[in-house]
């Protein structure tokens, strides 16, 4: 597996609650970093706007509510196949 090194930047309360985490976790900061972007890189389109904060703030609440709707189904889909 290549691996990569990047820098990034963090406010220092950013930071703090990465320590924070990683400590919790057991792991390293950088193991903490690139399990989130590998889980955000495959996440749906919709939930990475959400969570990039793309949508209007009068449409959030609806949008959330619509999200977890079609998470629900897929899920439902899928255990469905399985069995």
């Amino acid at each position: 597996m290549t691996r990569h090194i990047l820098r990034i930047e963090l406010t220092a309360s950013a930071k703090e609650r990465l320590s924070t985490l990683s400590k919790a976790r057991g792991m390293t900061q950088v193991a903490v970093l690139s399990r989130l972007v590998e889980w955000f890189a495959s996440s749906p389109e919709s939930i990475q706007g959400g969570i990039l904060g793309h949508y209007p703030e009068g449409l959030k609440a609806e949008i959330i509510r619509l999200i977890l709707e079609e998470m629900g189904k897929e899920s439902k889909t899928k255990k469905k196949s399985q069995s």
